[in-house]
């Protein structure tokens, strides 16, 4: 994995970098390993999540096909639009 280190802003390259481990699951890998964890234990665990994947999704599924309502989307998630995501629904202010 590499970063790049712009006009030597160290702080904004390891935020790209954490996010970046955050999105491969390293920090989830990392908890799960800090303890041995018994197979069956390990049975248990992937099986849950196999379900929750599926429930995941069916639900996104359900939404998609118009069975389900989407999820209602709160208020910071309208205002961080930025790069890549979809105009917020505020419209801007004009300096009269």
């Amino acid at each position: 994995m590499q970063v790049l280190v712009r006009d030597n802003n160290v702080e904004q390259a390891l935020r790209v970098l954490k996010k970046k481990l955050q999105r491969e699951g390293l920090f989830r890998e990392m908890k799960r390993r800090r303890a041995y964890e018994k197979p069956s234990e390990r049975k248990t665990r992937e099986k849950a999540e196999a379900v929750r994947r599926a429930r995941k999704l069916a639900r996104k599924q359900a939404q998609r096909e118009g069975l389900l309502p989407r999820p209602k989307q709160n208020e910071n998630a309208a205002k961080r639009s930025g790069p890549g995501r979809a105009p917020s629904s505020v419209p801007p202010v004009s300096a009269s």
